[in-house]
C-alpha cells in the first residue's frame, strides 16, 4: 500500500504543548477509526510552523478526506516513492 508525507503548515507548531498535541492526535485517530483500516497514521514530525505527517493509504484522496473530517490542513500530500537511508549506500 502506498506511503504518504503530508505537510501541515500550523504557525508556532513547535511551541504546542503536550495536551494540545494529545488533543489533535486524539481528534486525528477518532476519524481514521471513522474511515476504516485502510488508512493509518504512522508517525508525524513537529518543527516550527509545520507538522509533516507520514501515513500508509491506498490512495491521496483517503488522505485528504481525513484532513477535511478532521479539520486539518493537508498542504502537500506527496506519494512517497522511495525509501532510502544509509544502508542504500551499501548496495551492489
Amino acid at each position: 500500500m502506498p506511503k504518504y508525507i503530508i505537510e501541515r503548515k500550523l504557525a508556532n507548531a513547535g511551541k504546542l504543548g503536550a495536551g494540545d498535541l494529545c488533543s489533535i492526535s486524539q481528534k486525528s485517530v477518532g476519524v481514521l477509526q471513522e474511515l476504516g483500516p485502510e488508512i493509518q497514521w504512522v508517525n508525524s514530525y513537529v518543527t516550527d510552523d509545520t507538522i509533516f505527517c507520514v501515513y500508509i493509504a491506498p490512495n491521496a484522496q483517503l488522505i485528504k478526506e481525513h484532513a477535511e473530517r478532521g479539520g486539518f490542513p493537508a498542504d502537500q500530500v506527496l506519494e512517497v516513492r522511495n525509501i532510502i537511508d544509509p544502508t542504500t549506500a551499501e548496495l551492489k
